[in-house]
């Protein structure tokens, strides 16, 4: 975990302010809609930042930074796997893409999108609800 969480500031100067507020944007709905521990950690050798949605020991999805870049993965484990493939065709094409694109390792599918605007956070929020059903009540 990190012991200095960057600031809003800091973020801008990373990320830029059109992909900070693509960030902010991906922040805001996840919290309208999941009660869950958030947690900042470095991001390993190819990122900034972590930035983790969890809740009992358990990943939601994850949010990256690092130089005028965002990533938002999802691990898919093979229930989810097929749930998303029953839903499949309700998805944009990018978004099937890079599902189909993504590698699949012994603890499920990794999908690492990395949004430059907001245009398709309706389909990430449907990918989130195929991992785990929304927990806050609107």
């Amino acid at each position: 975990m990190l012991e200095n969480i960057p600031s809003q500031s800091i973020m801008t100067e990373l990320l830029g302010q059109s992909l900070y507020e693509v960030w902010q944007a991906l922040c805001s709905v996840i919290d309208e809609k999941y009660d869950m521990e958030r947690l900042w950690n470095t991001g390993g050798k190819k990122w900034s930042y972590e930035y983790k949605y969890r809740r009992g020991g358990k990943t939601l999805c994850s949010l990256y930074a690092k130089r005028n870049c965002v990533g938002f993965m999802i691990i898919f484990g093979k229930e989810e796997r097929a749930k998303f493939e029953a839903v499949r065709d309700t998805f944009s094409n990018a978004v099937c893409r890079q599902y189909d694109e993504a590698q699949t390792y012994h603890d499920g599918k990794w999908v690492m999108f990395e949004p430059t605007n907001t245009a398709e956070l309706d389909d990430y929020m449907r990918l989130l609800a195929v991992k785990r059903k929304p927990n806050r009540k609107r």
